[in-house]
């Protein structure tokens, strides 16, 4: 599935029952699942992030420090309560040094999961929640984008977050229609 052709979750129900359904089924799902929609992180340094990365021996940490995969870039956003919750249940779960993956394949290898896995866990999830448009891992990341957006978040923010070149880029990404930009106008009222 091309990345321009997934679609961020946009109804929050949908974004509520796909949380629900992975929490019920795989603390490890879920928390891939949380961390790409607290994030904005790509599948490729999700995947790479490491036990040292979340989590302070006793307790998550308060931000995630990466250097991203694709741009090189220094990325560093704090762990939302949400988020530390999500990493909490899978630590207790999970009996892991600091130097391992995080998202570690079932094989016994200690290697995390590929993209491809990740990609059918999450596309699967969005299935069985019944949403109808493509959705894979990056709709992880344009769903943060998208809900920052619905937030009041300035595009020009956004575009930074996501490391665009252009606000028409991200206009684009975040898949804007006219409804989303009629309901600027609505909301105002002045």
């Amino acid at each position: 599935m091309n990345i321009n052709t997934v679609s961020p979750i946009k109804d929050i129900k949908q974004l509520e029952a796909m949380k629900n359904f992975l929490k019920g089924k795989d603390t490890r799902n879920f928390l891939i699942f949380m961390v790409g929609i607290s994030s904005a992180l790509r599948i490729s340094d999700i995947l790479r992030l490491k036990v040292k990365d979340i989590w302070d021996e006793k307790r998550p940490k308060e931000f995630i420090m990466l250097n991203e995969k694709k741009t090189g870039k220094a990325k560093r956003f704090p762990i939302t309560v949400n988020l530390k919750k999500a990493i909490v249940q899978f630590m207790k779960e999970n009996d892991l040094e600091q130097d391992d993956y995080i998202f570690q394949s079932r094989k016994g290898n200690k290697k995390a999961i590929t993209r491809s896995h990740a990609a059918y866990i999450i596309s699967s999830a969005a299935d069985y929640v019944g949403i109808k448009e493509p959705v894979s891992t990056h709709s992880m990341r344009k769903t943060f984008g998208y809900f920052c957006y619905k937030r009041g978040v300035s595009l020009a923010l956004i575009m930074e977050i996501l490391n665009h070149s252009s606000i028409s880029q991200t206009r684009k990404y975040l898949g804007l229609t006219q409804e989303d930009l009629d309901s600027v106008y609505l909301s105002l009222n002045l």
